[in-house]
C-alpha cells in the first residue's frame, strides 16, 4: 500500500476518530476532569446507530440517536459526581461498567453487521465518491459542524462558565456560577461527541461491537497530546483544528506500524508502543526546548566575555 493511499485511510479514520478526542478533550482540558465515561459511550453510539439502521431508520436521525444516548450517559457520570459527590474518576467507571449492560440490551448481541444497510455515508458514494473519499468528504462536514457549534457555544455565557468552572471552580462559584451544572452540561457535551464518533465508526466500518469501546480514553488523549505539541496556548477554535489534525496523524502513524507486517497478536503491543511515544511528545519537546534555551544562553554568555 502506497503513501497516499496510507494517507487516505488515515484522513478517512482520524476524521471519525477526531470527534471521540474532541470529546475527550472537553472532560480532560476544559472541566479537568478525568472522566472515563468514554469506555461506555463510545461502543454505545454505535450500539444506538447500528441498530436503529438495522430496524429502517434513516443513517442521519440514528446517528442523531447515538449522540442523545452519549449525552444521556454523560448527564448519569455527571449526576454521580456533582451531586452525590462520587469521585470524578470513580463516576466514569460505574457508569462504564453499567452502560456495558444497557449497550448489550440495546443491541441484542455482541455485534451487529451493517453490511448492505444504508449508512450516513451511502448518499456521498452514491455520487460517484470512493468509500475512503466519501468518508473524508462527510466526517468533515460533520467535524466542521461540531467545531463551529462548539466554538459559538464557547462564546455564549454559558459556554464561558462551563470553562471558568474548569479553570478556578472556588472562584467561579463565588462569582455566582453555579459549577455543579456546569460540569454537568460538559459532560453531556463531552459523551455526546465520543458517542457520536461511536456512530460513526460503526457505520463506517460496516459493524458495530460491544467491546469497541476498550482503549479508547487513550487514543483520545494521543490525540490531544499530538495536537498539543504542534500548538498550545491558542484559542479553542485552533485547538479543535488541531486536535483533529492529530487524530489524523495519530492513525497515519498505526496505519505505517501496521504495514511493517506486525503479527496480529502483536498489533495491540505496537499500538501500545505508538501511544507510549505519542504520550511522551511534551517531554521530549520540553527537554528540547530546555536545552536550546540553555545553548543559546551560553552563546550569549560566551558573546559578553568575548566583548
Amino acid at each position: 500500500m502506497n503513501v497516499i493511499t496510507l494517507l487516505l485511510s488515515a484522513t478517512s479514520q482520524g476524521m471519525l476518530w477526531s470527534l471521540l478526542a474532541i470529546g475527550v478533550y472537553m472532560t480532560f482540558r476544559i472541566l479537568d476532569i478525568a472522566d472515563l465515561t468514554a469506555e461506555g459511550s463510545f461502543p454505545l453510539g454505535g450500539g444506538i446507530a447500528a441498530i436503529g439502521i438495522v430496524n429502517g431508520i434513516h443513517p442521519v436521525l440514528a446517528t442523531l440517536l447515538a449522540f442523545g444516548g452519549g449525552m444521556l450517559a454523560g448527564l448519569v457520570t455527571g449526576i454521580l459526581n456533582t451531586k452525590f459527590k462520587i469521585p470524578a474518576l470513580l463516576a466514569g467507571i460505574i457508569t462504564m461498567t453499567g452502560l456495558y449492560s444497557i449497550t448489550s440490551r440495546v443491541m441484542g448481541a455482541p455485534n451487529i453487521a451493517l453490511l448492505g444497510e444504508s449508512t450516513i455515508f451511502t448518499a456521498a458514494q452514491d455520487m460517484g465518491l470512493t468509500k475512503n473519499n466519501a468518508v473524508i468528504l462527510v466526517g468533515l462536514l460533520i467535524v466542521l459542524l461540531v467545531i463551529l457549534l462548539l466554538v459559538l457555544f464557547f462564546r455564549t455565557e454559558i459556554g464561558l462558565a462551563v470553562r471558568a468552572t474548569g479553570d478556578n471552580p472556588d472562584m467561579s462559584e463565588a462569582n455566582g456560577i453555579k459549577t455543579e451544572n456546569m460540569k454537568l452540561v460538559g459532560y453531556m457535551i463531552s459523551n455526546g461527541s465520543i458517542a457520536l464518533s461511536g456512530a460513526l465508526l460503526a457505520q463506517n466500518n460496516g459493524f458495530a461491537d460491544l467491546n469497541a469501546g476498550v482503549g479508547t480514553i487513550v487514543i483520545g488523549l494521543a490525540s490531544i497530546i499530538i495536537a498539543e505539541v504542534l500548538l498550545h496556548n491558542k484559542p479553542i477554535l485552533i485547538r479543535l483544528i488541531t486536535i483533529v489534525a492529530g487524530a489524523i496523524i495519530y492513525r497515519f502513524i498505526l496505519a505505517l506500524v501496521f504495514e511493517m507486517n506486525v503479527e496480529p497478536t502483536d498489533s495491540k503491543l505496537a499500538s501500545a508502543i505508538v501511544l507510549v511515544i505519542c504520550l511522551s511528545l511534551p517531554q521530549i519537546r520540553s527537554k528540547f526546548t530546555l536545552k536550546t534555551k540553555k545553548k543559546g544562553a551560553d552563546t550569549d554568555a560566551t558573546s559578553l566575555k568575548n566583548q
